[in-house]
């Protein structure tokens, strides 16, 4: 079943299906852990998956949200921490649930796929990965509005408008060249300061912790299908852009080959608009890390952000298409 979504009855009967099949087990369960559901307690789930694979994987927290919950990640290593590093965070824009569910396939197909390509990758790096990074608007989008993107904090609003969007929290012309709002009621406001809330301070306090490795930074986002890089700030290309353009137009490739979907590289400013103060951006500029990506998953704008559960599964195996091709090239670019 598909909606053309042309009216608020229309969006309102997506979110209906979506609640009928939120709980619905889909393609990707495994030893008896249902990885790709929509809606689903993830942090339990990477309890789950740690506990499974305890020799390579363990769960561990970067700090806890404006309003008091976890920021559990998952770290995969067999180094001991010694390898290059590869983080990759979700839902740091809360309705955005298909990325979490992305991300948790990728945790399992590093755990538990049988695929040697993907197995080899453990011999290289150690992979962290940050399923939620907004808990408090994530959990808000399940339990009050399906549409909320921002973090739950109170920023001073004079008529009680709350959070900020995490996204244009970090410190990287923060604020600058119309690319997010001084407006607390805007869904782009960018905090009272960077790294002003709690989520974004703790991503920068731990990446900063591993930087001397970090060699890729992968942040999921949806929608639209877009494979993006730095920066959002203006449309200078970046040193690396050649570099960049020509793993991102590999990686598009790949991913169009199982079901035909389009993906687009390009740095954000050219592909969407400006967007300054992002997590990406900070971490090309200040952490210097040698690959930085950010994902717009599925779709173009028919189901947008009400992305429907049956789509999650080819969502997850698509993107592994062309996560095998970013990784190969990152291993050809910078472990030479």
């Amino acid at each position: 079943m598909t909606f053309e979504l042309t009216s608020f009855e229309d969006v309102k009967k997506l979110i209906d299906l979506e609640k009928v099949n939120q709980d619905k087990i889909v393609d990707g369960r495994l030893n008896g852990i249902d990885i790709t559901r929509l809606k689903m307690c993830i942090h339990q789930s990477l309890d789950d998956l740690a506990s499974i694979n305890n020799a390579t994987a363990s769960t561990f927290s970067i700090g806890t949200s404006y309003e008091g919950r976890e920021m559990k990640a998952i770290k995969i290593s067999k180094s001991g921490e010694t390898r290059p590093a590869i983080w990759i965070d979700a839902n740091i824009h809360a309705r955005e649930w298909i990325t979490g569910a992305v991300c948790n396939y990728i945790i399992d197909q590093l755990l538990n796929s049988n695929e040697t390509e993907i197995q080899s990758w453990l011999d290289e790096y150690d992979f962290y990965i940050l399923p939620i990074a907004n808990p408090d608007g994530y959990e808000f989008t399940h339990t009050t509005d399906r549409f909320w993107r921002k973090s739950r904090s109170e920023n001073g609003s004079p008529v009680g408008c709350i959070g900020t969007d995490l996204n244009r929290n970090f410190d990287f012309h923060w604020l600058e060249n119309g690319g997010a709002s001084s407006n607390p009621c805007s869904n782009t406001f960018a905090g009272n300061s960077p790294f002003s809330d709690s989520e974004a301070a703790n991503m920068r306090d731990f990446l900063t912790s591993i930087s001397s490795r970090l060699v890729f930074y992968l942040s999921l986002h949806s929608s639209g299908q877009y494979i993006l890089f730095p920066t959002g700030f203006d449309d200078t290309p970046i040193p690396q852009y050649n570099t960049y353009m020509s793993i991102g137009n590999l990686a598009a490739e790949a991913h169009g080959i199982r079901h035909g979907t389009n993906f687009t590289a390009g740095s954000v400013y050219n592909l969407m608009y400006t967007a300054t103060g992002s997590s990406m951006d900070w971490t090309w500029n200040a952490l210097k890390a040698n690959l930085t990506f950010t994902y717009e998953l599925r779709d173009k704008g028919q189901f947008g952000h009400l992305l429907p559960p049956d789509q999650i599964y080819p969502s997850a195996t698509e993107f592994m298409d062309g996560l095998k091709v970013i990784m190969t090239e990152l291993s050809r670019e910078y472990l030479k």
